[in-house]
């Protein structure tokens, strides 16, 4: 047992409560910070909670005042690759964006918005952006290394109905697998809502990944959390990667990092622009509700008069009346920062978070102009992959692509689980 804890020492990692007493702060303190997401545990040989000393250590400086050191940053390579990609359901430019700024060129892009495809125009002109249904484009004669999309999640996700493929946007999923099988990409990367895991017991991601093994591939997934990857945001995407059975190629996916980026420091010198405003009702609430704080932090009279009948129903109902914390990642944002569901209050100033805060949180470089109405333009970010997540999967598909691998940023997947053993390790 001392050996196994020496090693542990040896490795940079402590029991949670040796943790607690190098930093100077109690056992539930360390808890309640892995419970926020912003530190990460694992488990020892002993199945004991172990936790890296030195990310612990960056957390307490950061909560605790020491704010001289911002690792918010656009992640961007000047190298590029000569790979080419197609993508469906481009949005604002999220994930084109990042994989844009990781090497790999765009042969031709598609969205059914025309504010997603204005913006998509007036950022990079040079891109074939293309307005329309993509049941009626014809992708006969296209050739792309990668054909990726991240269909419309809303079927699939615990905030919406969950309806699925019983839902028009569900069936996004089976024009994408149309593309593929046209294209005949070497990878084909798909991305959606964590709530397509459990979808109709998994049953809709087991016919996804049978539909792209029939087109062809080899398949496998895996979450992602964005607030491990360069995100200043509490957002976990489902990554769908194929590849096609003829290549001898690994499966590579972003590896996490040992720290998180705070609101604090992505909104640092962040560009004044428009912004929602509550009405003052809201505000008078809004105003008593501390940073991190929300409606449980209320008297219970207003508890009660703010929630309404929801006061009574069951579930933690944490979206709402909820005002961001500085130091602390953002939580994931919505498509309107003022809906009572899912409110993102600045942490200081008792109004909603600005569209360029929200652009900040979701790496949108400065320059990134967004086209329409400003709740068209909230919409925009709030639906759109962070850039620098589509960084990081762009740099893992020239990885595969290359047969190259970087055990820092990257992860190594050698063979492909049974899909029920992926959801069971998922679900853990």
């Amino acid at each position: 047992m001392q050996w196994l804890w020496y090693a542990n020492c040896m490795d940079g990692f402590l029991t949670v409560a040796d943790v607690a007493k190098q930093i100077g702060v109690s056992v539930d303190t360390i808890r309640r910070w892995e419970k926020k997401g912003l530190i990460k545990g694992k488990r020892s040989s002993q199945n004991y909670r172990i936790f890296n000393i030195e990310e612990v250590k960056r957390i307490h400086a950061k909560l605790f005042g020491d704010h001289t050191q911002n690792n918010y940053k656009i992640l961007k390579t000047d190298k590029k690759s000569r790979y080419t990609a197609i993508e469906l359901f481009a949005g604002a430019g999220g994930t084109a964006l990042g994989m844009d700024y990781a090497g790999i060129s765009h042969k031709f892009l598609n969205d059914f918005d025309k504010d997603c495809i204005a913006t998509l125009q007036k950022n990079r002109p040079n891109w074939n952006s293309v307005l329309g249904d993509v049941s009626k484009i014809d992708f006969t004669g296209m050739k792309a290394d990668i054909v990726q999309g991240g269909f419309p999640c809303q079927s699939f996700s615990y905030a919406g109905k969950g309806l699925g493929f019983g839902d028009i946007r569900g069936t996004m999923f089976f024009e994408f697998i149309r593309c593929v099988k046209a294209v005949k990409p070497k990878l084909a990367i798909g991305e959606n809502v964590k709530g397509l895991l459990r979808h109709d017991d998994g049953k809709t991601l087991a016919t996804m990944v049978k539909e792209l093994e029939k087109a062809g591939y080899k398949v496998t997934y895996k979450v992602v959390k964005a607030q491990y990857l360069d995100v200043p945001q509490k957002r976990e995407r489902l990554l769908i990667i194929g590849i096609r059975k003829d290549l001898d190629i690994p499966f590579i996916f972003p590896k996490e990092n040992d720290y998180t980026i705070s609101i604090r420091e992505a909104l640092e010198n962040c560009p004044p622009s428009q912004g929602q405003k509550y009405p003052e009702k809201k505000a008078s609430i809004m105003k008593l509700i501390p940073p991190g704080g929300y409606w449980r932090d209320l008297p219970i009279d207003l508890q009660e008069e703010y929630m309404g009948g929801s006061f009574h129903l069951g579930g933690g109902k944490t979206g709402m009346a909820r005002r961001l914390a500085w130091d602390e990642p953002s939580l994931t944002l919505t498509c309107a920062p003022a809906q009572k569901q899912t409110e993102r209050c600045h942490p200081d100033e008792t109004r909603p978070l600005a569209v360029r805060e929200y652009a900040r949180i979701q790496t949108f470089p400065d320059d990134w102009e967004f086209v329409g109405s400003m709740s068209s333009q909230y919409k925009q970010i709030g639906n759109a992959v962070p850039v620098n997540l589509g960084y990081h999967i762009g740099r893992c598909a020239i990885a595969m692509l290359d047969h190259s691998f970087d055990p820092l940023t990257m992860e190594r997947v050698e063979d492909i689980m049974p899909i029920e053993t992926q959801q069971q390790s998922l679900f853990i």
